[in-house]
């Protein structure tokens, strides 16, 4: 099992940028994705191998407006971040940035589950696995 945290606020993926002359994927996209292979790789994790299983919880920031009282209540999960970026995106960006690096091709997740908190040190904890089939 590997255990992956990516410091800072979740990133979820954004929509190419389309021109005349292609699509690309933003600057911002490029950059994080890139960032969390030089996470994997920094910790040296292996390369998994078969059907993987990936869970992601990613930790957004406390506004600092947010009284005391709801702050609490963020901690202890009673209030969820239901803003962007969304789920799917979150997923896809983690995906696609351990391709090649954590697994061949993303196509071996045969499970993933993600979940949305706050917390005082906004990051992204991402666990993977290998699995057997049923």
């Amino acid at each position: 099992m590997i255990e992956l945290k990516i410091p800072g606020p979740p990133m979820g993926k954004q929509r190419p940028i389309v021109t005349r002359r292609g699509a690309f994927t933003p600057k911002k996209t490029v950059n994080y994705e890139n960032y969390v292979k030089e996470l994997y790789i920094i910790n040296k994790f292996p390369k998994l191998e078969g059907y993987i299983s990936m869970s992601v919880k990613a930790y957004y920031p406390i506004p600092k407006s947010t009284s005391k009282k709801k702050k609490v209540q963020m901690l202890q999960g009673v209030l969820l971040p239901d803003k962007k970026p969304d789920c799917d995106n979150i997923l896809k960006c983690i995906a696609d940035s351990l391709n090649t690096i954590a697994y061949d091709d993303d196509k071996q997740i045969v499970h993933m589950d993600i979940e949305k908190y706050y917390g005082e040190e906004p990051r992204t904890e991402v666990t993977l696995k290998e699995r057997e089939a049923i």
